[in-house]
């Protein structure tokens, strides 16, 4: 989940960064007063090509874009507002189109951002990073050529590592609706990218080393855990769990985001509580949407939404309007959105809702057994720092000890949550180089 409490006063060129942190800038612009899921195949012997129609199976890959030296990585990054230091190669990067499973099990295919060292070692580690919220399917890291989106995956491929960067179902060139915050089919688009990233990388000489890198920003940090959590069990035959890294995300649903949106948190913690208000209005717009698509929490919309947008949110959410579009379409209070009895089923979840918030807040309930650290923003005003805290603790009830890494009050475009993750990024990329060394 990913500005600016100067939302009249944001340049163009804030617009490079791109998803929840486009519609950010869109906010700006517009002057608001704004585990491994089911059938799990084996993707190819250990250490052999992919065979026929099977989960992970490359079906393309369209080259997007060349940065050919460090010198032209670095002014990317800065541009992008992101750390160049750990910079050593360009980097080519490329839309990889790939077979995956849906929400049912049933086949479909996923995009995703893959990026590589433009003159690395034929023997590459793997670094598997899960994006945040994205509501349009062209804001999807395989669409943007600059800004948010892709920076992370330049800044670990410039690195010398190779990058995988799943788009999600229902995203980038995939078809359908998107299923946002589907812990499994995230888990499962996560693991299928990582397949189809080893099988290009065979075809062209290369290998990928089995010990996965897993880091993820905001709804992506759950989708981290959940991936690492599947390797570890044992979902591929080749890819290992090498170390976790998430950023900011929302672990705990019922128990810490729920509350922040409803209660009045994310206006609270935002330095423009409008733009925290308009902030709790969409997400508890996609939450409930996403979540209806998949477990059916409501009979209609307008058991949930008020007019006139009980009417027009599922279509607003249907991946195809941008974040402008949405923005304009939405109200700026979460009281002029939902009906009573959608306030109280995110105050109160009970029934399917409850069973499907627990579901989707499972990515800490588990033991990992590599090198693993919890990254957060002091005073996060998207997701809230309790649900890190309540990450941490379960996995220590789990038996394990996870370091919590506070990145203090980082700022981008305004933004502690998206500041988490480009802070949480350069340190990530320097601790992930120690570990592949």
């Amino acid at each position: 989940m990913k500005h600016n409490s100067a939302f009249g006063k944001r340049s163009t060129h804030s617009v490079r960064r791109a998803g929840f942190s486009v519609l950010a800038a869109a906010l700006a612009v517009t002057g608001i007063t704004a585990l491994a899921g089911a059938g799990v195949a084996s993707a190819a012997p250990a250490g052999g090509p992919p065979g026929p129609s099977v989960r992970g199976q490359l079906i393309s890959a369209t080259p997007l874009r060349t940065l050919p030296t460090p010198a032209s990585v670095r002014s990317e990054l800065t541009a992008d507002g992101f750390d160049p230091s750990a910079v050593r190669y360009g980097v080519r990067s490329f839309r990889l189109v790939y077979r995956t499973v849906d929400v049912h099990g049933h086949p479909t295919t996923a995009s995703g951002l893959m990026v590589l060292p433009a003159d690395g070692a034929r023997q590459l580690t793997v670094v598997s990073y899960t994006h945040g919220t994205e509501t349009y399917r062209g804001d999807a890291p395989s669409m943007q050529p600059t800004g948010f989106e892709p920076a992370p995956a330049y800044t670990f491929a410039a690195a010398g590592f190779a990058v995988s960067d799943p788009d999600y179902l229902g995203l980038g060139t995939g078809p359908g609706l998107q299923p946002y915050l589907d812990l499994p089919s995230e888990t499962t688009a996560a693991l299928d990218m990582l397949r189809a990233v080893r099988h290009y990388l065979i075809a062209h000489g290369e290998q990928a080393r089995r010990d996965v890198l897993a880091t993820g920003f905001s709804q992506g940090g759950p989708a981290a855990l959940a991936l690492g959590r599947a390797l570890q069990d044992g979902a591929d035959p080749w890819f290992r769990i090498g170390a976790l890294a998430p950023i900011s995300g929302p672990y705990d649903l019922p128990g810490a985001e729920a509350p922040a949106i409803v209660d009045g948190d994310l206006v609270r913690l935002n330095p423009d509580p409008q733009l925290g208000a308009k902030y709790s209005v969409l997400y508890a717009a996609f939450g409930l949407v996403a979540l209806n698509r998949v477990h059916h929490v409501y009979s209609s919309p307008a058991q949930v939404f008020k007019p006139p947008y009980a009417s027009t949110i599922e279509t607003l959410l249907d991946g195809n309007h941008t974040s402008q579009q949405l923005i304009a379409g939405t109200p700026g209070q979460l009281s002029d959105l939902l009906t009573p009895r959608g306030l109280a089923m995110l105050r109160h979840p009970a029934g399917a809702l409850a069973a499907a918030l627990k579901a989707d807040s499972s990515a800490c309930d588990w033991a990992p057994q590599v090198p693993t650290r919890l990254y957060l923003a002091t005073d996060d005003e998207q997701v809230v720092n309790a649900d890190t805290w309540h990450c941490q603790a379960a996995f220590a009830a789990h038996g394990a000890r996870v370091t919590a890494v506070n990145l203090g009050t980082p700022d981008h475009a305004g933004s502690r949550h998206f500041g988490s993750n480009v802070a949480g990024t350069a340190q990530i990329v320097r601790w992930f180089s120690q570990l592949a060394a």
